[in-house]
């Protein structure tokens, strides 16, 4: 791998994960990084989550082998043209976001000529900033590369490279394609969980305290999925706009001939599909995705 040299542009959950999973599994690549946020600056240096944290983002790209965006896929064309004028002809650039086509055509106009790689390592936590980061959240996840069709094949090994070194497994995948999967698996889940906590607050005849106090598993689940990061979710709906917008008239048209099914007291349409998504789940624990372990592993006192 030639990548000696890395650059982390945003240092929350991703980035400084990233950090951190570099410094543990390729202790010989020098790491440097940038935020716009001085608190997040200072705090990053606290913590180590580079090796150098830099006062601005052409600085810390100056001598970079490969550069990650690691911000809200709508600050994506913004971070690309802050750095522009300080990249390195021989630079890798990549990223971590969520939608691939948006974050493709951002990069391509702020960075004409440059090798761009853009990458969706599939993985996080609700938590965000600084504070969240930890080494090992990429082992065992996949890292998704969405390159063009003229991405060198060096550039495309190192990246991969790197990424198997911090545990994750690569697969190649058209950026369109990429954008319906993480549509279905994701983006309409998170919107879901959004829209189910919020109901469930607006609720006249349920106060808040009760929606809190008589919180049953399924909710609670949906509130933890609901406390993710407002900016980066945000701009990841209105980003993957087109995916997102094509599988919710999917969802509602499934959901519609499930309300059907229970108005009608159609208990087999509602038995054959409860037993079908039974066997996604043991799928998805199969391929090691999830714990098998009831109420996902949680440790509850005596």
């Amino acid at each position: 791998m030639s990548i000696e040299r890395v650059a982390i542009i945003g240092l929350g959950l991703l980035g400084g994960s990233l950090g951190l999973a570099l410094r543990e599994n390729l202790p010989g690549v020098t790491t440097t990084g940038y935020d716009a946020s001085p608190a997040t600056r200072a705090r990053a240096a606290q913590r180590g989550l580079v090796g150098t944290v830099c006062d601005s983002a052409a600085e810390a790209v100056a001598e970079a082998d490969l550069v990650v965006l690691c911000v809200p896929v709508g600050a994506m064309a913004q971070a690309a043209r802050e750095i522009a004028p300080a990249l390195p002809a021989h630079t890798i650039i990549s990223d971590v976001g969520s939608s691939k086509q948006s974050v493709a055509r951002a990069l391509a106009e702020a960075l004409p000529g440059h090798v761009v790689i853009p990458a969706h390592p599939v993985a996080g936590t609700e938590q965000s900033g600084p504070d969240a980061g930890f080494a090992t959240l990429f082992r065992q996840r996949w890292c998704i590369l969405t390159p063009g069709p003229d991405a060198p094949e060096a550039a495309m090994a190192d990246l991969t490279e790197l990424w198997e070194a911090l545990g994750a497994k690569v697969e190649i995948m058209d950026p369109a394609h990429h954008d319906v999967v993480l549509a279905v698996t994701s983006h309409i889940p998170h919107l879901i969980a959004y829209t189910i906590v919020g109901t469930a607050s607006d609720l006249e005849d349920v106060t808040q305290s009760e929606v809190i106090k008589y919180s049953a598993g399924g909710f609670r689940d949906f509130t933890r999925i609901a406390a993710s990061d407002p900016t980066m979710w945000r701009d990841v709906f209105l980003s993957n706009r087109e995916a997102v917008l094509e599988v919710l008239g999917r969802f509602s048209e499934d959901l519609t001939a499930l309300q059907r099914a229970i108005r009608n007291g159609d208990g087999e349409t509602l038995f054959d599909l409860f037993s079908r998504t039974r066997t996604i789940r043991r799928s998805i624990i199969e391929q090691g995705q999830d714990d098998a372990r009831p109420d996902f592993g949680r440790e509850h006192g005596d």
